[in-house]
């Protein structure tokens, strides 16, 4: 797992942050949940598009380029909808909606990815 924080702003973005980086949990995605609890979130690298396709609720969606500063931020993506940040994203951080309003997350801010030490081998990201 990792943990979210918006360096810029000293907010907190999300704490249970599940990372995909590999072609079959990019695709998975989160396909098949009901929700996203507050502080959860899912990471998707390398990743410049996604797709709100048979989702069960909307999301928000923060495009990060490789030194994770906010270069898209899309509120409330609602399922069955498509999003794209081709040129200046390398990853997406994909969070339940509401959560960039509530964490004051803005384009140009810098986020920190660190391993919360619950499970997952360390992130080699910053």
């Amino acid at each position: 797992m990792l943990e979210v924080r918006n360096l810029t702003r000293g907010s907190e973005v999300a704490v249970r942050v599940r990372r995909a980086d590999r072609a079959w949990s990019r695709m998975v995605g989160l396909l098949g949940r009901r929700s996203l609890a507050e502080d959860e979130g899912l990471f998707l690298t390398p990743c410049t598009s996604i797709h709100t396709f048979f989702m069960r609720f909307p999301i928000d969606s923060l495009y990060l380029d490789r030194e994770h500063v906010v270069v898209k931020a899309v509120k409330r993506l609602r399922p069955f909808r498509v999003s794209a940040c081709l040129r200046a994203a390398h990853s997406i951080l994909e969070l339940p909606a509401g959560a960039i309003e509530a964490s004051g997350t803005q384009v140009g801010d810098r986020l920190t990815l660190a391993s919360s030490g619950s499970g997952s081998p360390p992130s080699s990201d910053r």
